[in-house]
């Protein structure tokens, strides 16, 4: 059996003009959300900060579905799928992701999470006993050596002191999490949930899950009133969580989780390139070289999912 027989429903040829704008939107959403998190650093807690993106996205998914006239409750499984996503996708996996990037760069960060398609072939052959083709794994090993070579310099020249290996280690759980949120996600399409629906509880059940964090933990409510910080928060809302969240799960429900997992791989090289705009990063050989194979492995992705 292929990687994601079970995960995807046989697909048709005429819908891949959908399959491949999903992937260039999410790849250019989240390959500007690298850099929309730094302008999130600084006064605002990063906990308050994911609890105000999060809760902002998720009563906009609810005044989608609802303007759309789609099923927005849900039934018990599905909640508990949802809630599953929230706590390791919307909670644990961007609380480790704005720590760690408080600690080392984000390539390092971009780097491990290129591992996304990897982990998760490994985490659906435990969870759901769904085998990988050669080409699957083969495509999933370009990614993370396409993106290393995309970073190097910035790797090499790292100082790889305490703060960096804590950062490591924060950013290696993160990718853990969205692995096992994938499994819920798919575990709620299994359950009949909507893509809307699941997403807009799963964002809240994230929300809640931060705020209940923070004010334990005695963290300051408080919001930064600049340009920068509430244009980034409203792209990280809106263009990254609303609008990238509804195609990515939409598009692992027809092509399978590893497949849009792979969209980790394809970032970096936006994020390069916005840094490269905004704060003057050139461009090597080895970049050049990197991206040459993240766009190999996708192409290699897509076919396994074909054969």
């Amino acid at each position: 059996m292929n990687a994601e027989t079970a995960a995807a429903p046989p697909h048709a040829r005429g819908g891949e003009w959908l399959d491949f704008a999903s992937i260039a939107i999410c790849t250019l959403a989240w390959g500007t959300t690298w850099f929309a998190i730094t302008l999130q650093l600084g006064v605002v807690d990063p906990i308050v900060s994911i609890t105000y993106r999060f809760a902002l996205a998720a009563s906009v998914l609810f005044a989608i579905g609802g303007l759309r006239r789609e099923r927005i409750s849900l039934t018990r499984p599905q909640h508990f799928a949802a809630f599953g996503v929230g706590l390791f996708n919307f909670a644990l996996n961007y609380a480790f992701v704005y720590w760690a990037e408080e600690r080392v760069t984000s390539a390092v960060v971009a780097v491990m999470f290129a591992a996304l398609a990897f982990i998760n072939l490994i985490a659906f052959r435990i969870a759901f006993n769904q085998r990988a083709s050669i080409l699957a794994w083969s495509a999933a090993l370009l990614g993370i050596a396409g993106v290393a070579l995309l970073s190097w310099e910035e790797i090499t020249t790292a100082h790889m002191g305490a703060q960096a290996v804590t950062g490591i280690g924060l950013t290696l759980v993160a990718v853990v999490t969205a692995a096992i949120a994938n499994i819920f996600a798919r575990r709620g399409e299994m359950a009949g949930a909507g893509v809307i629906g699941s997403t807009a509880w799963a964002m809240a059940y994230g929300a809640v899950l931060m705020a209940l964090f923070a004010t334990l933990t005695g963290r300051a409510w408080t919001f930064e009133f600049t340009w920068p910080y509430v244009l980034s928060l409203l792209h990280l809302s809106l263009v990254g969580s609303v609008v990238a969240f509804a195609l990515y799960y939409g598009l692992a429900r027809r092509r399978g989780y590893a497949l849009a997992s792979y969209i980790s791989a394809l970032t970096p090289p936006v994020a390069m390139l916005v840094s490269a705009l905004f704060e003057n990063k050139t461009w090597g050989v080895l970049a050049l070289s990197g991206v040459v194979l993240v766009l190999l492995g996708q192409v290699l992705l897509m076919r396994s999912r074909r054969s």
